[in-house]
This record gives C-alpha cells, sequence and structure tokens, in this order.
C-alpha cells in the first residue's frame, strides 16, 4: 500500500492483529526517540503530541515521497504492518542519535526525532542501545481542552499505557487521518504545522467516538495492551465534516 492508498474497513487496518497480506512483506518500524534528560524531563501531553506531529512531518517531508532518498524505506514500511517503536535518550544518547538522517520536532518542552523506517532487524547500532522503558512522563498541570477547530486524537480512557506506547498509538492515529485526507487538506495541515492535540476521551464520549466513523487504532496487541483493543479515534474536522458531524 502506498502513502496515497487508504485502510477502507477494519480488516484492511495496518494495526490489526488478524493474518493479513501485510504480514507477507518484509517488516519494517519507524524509530522515534524521545528526549528525557533527568532535570527536564518533558510534559507528557506535549510529547505525545510532539511525537505525533513528528510522524506527519516524515509523511509530508520530501524525502519521503517519490523518488526521495528515504521513499522506498516508507513504501515498504507501509505495505507492511505499520510499527513505531518510542525509544528514549539523553545527553550524550541524544547527540549520537541526532547525528543520524531523520528529523527532530520541537514541543513546548518535548523533542522527539523521527527516523526513516528501518527492518525490524536491521536498527542502527546507535539507535538500539536505547532504552525502550522508563518513558513514563506526567503532565505538572490537567491539560486544556483541546480547540475544536484543529485535531484531536482522542485516547481511549480505559487503557493504562506507558508513555511510550501512547506516543505510537497518538502517531498511528495522525497517520490513519493523514490517508484519509485530500491533498488540499493534507497542504493545510501542514502549513498550520500540524496543528493537533491529543486528549484522554471523556469515559461518556468514548464508545460513540469509536463507532462514529473516524478513524480508529486497533492494536495488534504486541506490548502492554490486548490484541484488538482500540487506542485513539482521529478526529480532524475535515473528517468530521464529511459525517456531517
Amino acid at each position: 500500500m502506498s502513502s496515497e492508498e487508504t485502510p477502507k474497513t477494519p480488516a484492511a487496518s495496518p494495526f490489526r492483529e488478524e493474518p493479513d497480506v501485510r504480514d507477507e512483506a518484509p517488516q519494517y518500524v519507524l524509530p522515534l526517540v524521545v528526549r528525557i534528560e533527568k532535570t527536564d524531563p518533558p510534559a507528557r501531553t506535549d510529547a505525545l503530541e510532539t511525537a505525533a506531529r513528528a510522524v506527519l512531518v516524515m509523511l509530508a517531508d520530501e524525502r519521503s515521497l517519490g523518488d526521495g532518498d528515504w521513499a522506498r524505506a516508507v513504501r515498504d514500511w507501509q505495505d507492511a504492518r505499520i510499527r513505531k517503536v518510542v525509544r528514549r535518550a539523553r545527553g550524550a544518547e541524544w547527540r549520537k542519535a541526532s547525528a543520524l538522517p531523520g528529523i527532530t520536532v520541537t514541543g513546548k518542552s518535548a523533542q522527539v526525532r523521527v527516523f526513516p523506517p528501518v527492518p525490524l532487524d536491521g536498527w542502527p547500532k546507535e539507535l538500539l542501545k536505547l532504552q525502550v522503558s522508563g518513558t513514563d512522563l506526567d503532565d505538572p498541570a490537567e491539560p486544556p481542552a483541546p480547540d475544536p477547530l484543529a485535531p484531536v486524537l482522542w485516547l481511549n480512557p480505559e487503557l493504562d499505557m506507558s508513555a511510550g506506547k501512547t506516543m505510537a498509538q497518538a502517531g498511528h492515529g495522525a497517520q490513519l487521518a493523514w490517508w484519509e485526507l485530500t491533498e488540499a487538506e493534507r497542504t493545510a495541515w501542514r502549513e498550520a504545522d500540524f496543528a493537533l492535540s491529543v486528549r484522554v476521551a471523556p469515559r461518556e464520549r468514548w464508545a460513540a467516538l469509536t463507532a462514529g466513523g473516524l478513524p480508529v487504532v486497533r492494536d495488534a496487541g504486541f506490548t502492554e495492551i490486548a490484541p484488538g483493543s482500540c487506542t485513539v479515534v482521529a478526529d480532524h474536522p475535515a473528517l468530521r465534516e464529511r459525517l456531517g458531524r
């Protein structure tokens, strides 16, 4: 599946656990590294939003398109299961990671570097040694209500996921929304610097959100949560408008 194509049914989702033609393709992963310094860690929500934006920045980058330097890797990644792995780095580790080809996206307090997809067993040594665990983060205050005119990635209020896992899920949600948009809608989002919010959905709204026709991430269950769990609903205003909401 190319970056221009969109999964049309849950069975075609690249995040489902059921056997699929995607499993026959070589498997790739999109590496993301979040900077977590001991004395100045980022706020959790800002890290989630920055990771989601980093995925979009990678998808929209000219090097990921056409005959760009990363285009083949991005196509191979999207033709298989869509995997994202978030690792943490600080100090010298962050500087070494930043020297590799990739893009650093900065939020209010967070820095996330996204790298071109790599084979599951082909991680660069500078990234392979970074830790997946230890990405637990907190918000110093309750996040404000999301901007109703900007996309919102709603998190399942019933799941308890680490910040790293949640960053990957938010990236999945942003990617599903991106696939559903027209070129004009993508351009508008890119020109807005991929503005978005990540929020935990109100419990009383979650069932309606998952059943409302918006893109839903159903996790394969490789880590932390049960296979098939609905983790994120991608609520983009353009998609909401098409649904008459």
